[in-house]
């Protein structure tokens, strides 16, 4: 169901609709590997997104205010769970991303340069270590295509304020250390993640999108975790790999995803909620006035 109100943006999983003084940002439960997104849904994972970007929001607010103002009021009531109307932003042109794992795009660099977006890394690390300390490595926002890494001053010349620059860098390392600090408590490493930070009319630094989702961080099980290889994730890794095995090319269109592995997927979302909030799904459909 799409609300009868102005769309302004519609990405791979996301659509903002205006509102007037603020706009309603609907997650869908569209899911995409290698920038294409699948023909069926991840049930629930709308919701699931929704519901944990929540529970971060709140548990981080006394560090930086948010986007949101409600998850129930001006929220139509077939998109209850998984839509919140949120204040309206000058988002800025930068992919906030923090490491504390060397991993991914990160680890790859790191083999080859022994840096990750211009910070050199101590000599030896093995993938999937722990890093002495949270880094920032920041990207482009691209509005096609793939997002590039850049340094800390490609955040500078991205944002064009210095002094703005490091408040976002500041900020996005004492999001993910709070944050990684609570998950450790549940069972759960973050290792990584991004955020996106706009300013309101008051020039006020605000963090908006969506906050420490599996789409936007890297989760793994603390009791398995074990360095020099790969680990297990609470993301969409799942079905990224049966889409790397399924013979397809990674073109568009992407294809069907099998029964079974949207049914483990969407297992693995949920897990994923309930772990790190502590709390039943059901919860957060009940708060929201949502159907299950």
């Amino acid at each position: 169901m799409e609300p009868d109100l102005p769309l302004i943006a519609r990405g791979k999983v996301r659509e903002l609709y205006d509102l007037g003084d603020a706009l309603l940002m609907v997650a869908s439960d569209r899911i995409s590997t290698y920038d294409a997104v699948h023909p069926n849904p991840i049930p629930g994972k709308g919701a699931v997104l929704t519901g944990l970007s929540a529970y971060w929001f709140e548990q981080t607010a006394d560090l930086v205010p948010n986007h949101v103002i409600s998850y129930t009021e001006r929220v139509p009531d077939a998109l209850r769970g998984r839509a919140v109307v949120v204040r309206k932003l000058e988002m800025l042109p930068v992919e906030c991303v923090v490491r504390g794992y060397i991993t991914g795009s990160g680890w790859s660099d790191y083999k080859k340069t022994g840096t990750v977006s211009g910070i050199e890394l101590p000599a030896g690390l093995q993938e999937s270590e722990q890093l002495p300390e949270p880094i920032y490595t920041p990207s482009t926002k691209a509005t096609e295509g793939h997002d590039l890494p850049i340094d800390f001053e490609g955040t500078v010349e991205a944002i064009g304020d210095r002094d703005l620059a490091e408040r976002v860098r500041t900020a996005s390392i004492e999001l993910y250390s709070a944050a990684a600090k609570m998950a450790r408590e549940r069972g759960v490493i973050l290792a990584d993640t991004k955020f996106e930070f706009g300013l309101d009319a008051d020039g006020t630094l605000i963090i908006g999108d969506e906050v420490l989702t599996p789409d936007s961080s890297r989760y793994w099980p603390a009791d398995v975790y074990e360095v020099g290889h790969g680990q297990p994730s609470f993301d969409k890794q799942y079905v990224r790999d049966w889409a790397a095995g399924s013979g397809w090319d990674k073109a568009p269109p992407a294809p069907a995803i099998p029964d079974d592995i949207v049914a483990g997927t969407r297992a693995r979302y949920i897990e994923a909620y309930e772990t790190i909030t502590g709390q039943p799904f059901s919860a957060w459909l009940e708060r929201t006035g949502a159907s299950a």
